[in-house]
């Protein structure tokens, strides 16, 4: 079966959500009312989320705990992902919409690719993840917040590059690194004082996993390595070669280290080596 025909002027094009939105034009659009204000009950939200630039690319990490208020929800949830190839989105904020925007937009891209024959330029998947952080305002007003991360290698500038959001779809890149989430102060002030622009891979993947280690040592919201369940957070590159996620057995072994000279009394040591 092949895609809906539309008339001159309203042809959805490469966009998937406005494609969705014109196949079903009685599908109801949440909005902030007074009747239901303030009436929505606890849910699910993801915390802590870094990005940091080295010099191949971006590492993505982000810790594994989901909360409802003072409740640990969920011990093992995942907040990074690949958005495409050559790009990764990481959320924080109310859980259940986030997962569904990261799925609506890895949709996106993908449909985009298909109809015009080129994949979008990384700029251009930044506006689109904006646009859709701006279209959930309705539900952000009630209290279901979404703040993505989004991060990827620009293939045209041979750089890795990322972008912060707010809950009105403003995005703004940042130079060198960026975090987001109720632990994104501690995360953000950790790879401030470690970062360098010289930095490698491993170190780079060295300083997001301690990052989020202080994080979690100061924020409750946040998760720590859990060595007890074997759980531990989910750390991604992004380079010339594509998305790649770490094997848990190498974000085990960083965060042990780490753990190792803590308790030596080693504390979370400087930049790179």
């Amino acid at each position: 079966m092949g895609l809906p025909l539309f008339p001159p002027g309203e042809d959805p094009g490469p966009s998937f959500a406005a494609l969705i939105r014109l196949s079903d034009p009685n599908r109801p659009v949440p909005a902030p009312t007074d009747a239901n204000r303030g009436t929505v009950p606890a849910v699910a939200h993801g915390t802590t989320v870094v990005a940091l630039r080295f010099a191949d690319g971006v590492v993505m990490a982000g810790d594994r705990r989901a909360t409802e208020g003072n409740i640990i929800a969920h011990r093992a949830m995942e907040k990074v992902f690949p958005a495409d190839r050559h790009s990764a989105v990481a959320i924080a904020g109310a859980a259940g919409p986030a997962v569904e925007m990261v799925k609506l937009f890895q949709t996106q891209l993908e449909h985009y690719e298909k109809v015009e024959g080129v994949a979008l330029s990384l700029e251009g998947k930044a506006n689109q993840l904006g646009q859709m952080v701006r279209e959930h305002l309705p539900m952000a007003m009630q209290g279901l917040v979404v703040v993505p991360l989004f991060c990827g290698f620009d293939l045209r500038t041979g750089e890795g590059r990322i972008f912060t959001y707010d809950v009105t779809g403003g995005h703004f890149e940042e130079a060198d690194y960026a975090a987001t989430g109720s632990g994104g102060r501690d995360a953000r002030t950790t790879i401030k004082l470690g970062w360098q622009a010289e930095l490698g891979r491993d170190d780079s993947i060295e300083l997001a996993v301690r990052a989020l280690y202080e994080a979690a040592d100061e924020d409750s919201a946040t998760g720590g390595p859990d060595l007890v369940r074997g759980i531990f957070p989910v750390v991604a590159t992004v380079t010339a070669a594509g998305y790649q996620r770490l094997e848990e057995d190498e974000v085990a072994q960083s965060f042990t280290a780490l753990v190792q000279r803590r308790s030596l009394g080693g504390g979370v040591g400087g930049g790179g080596s």
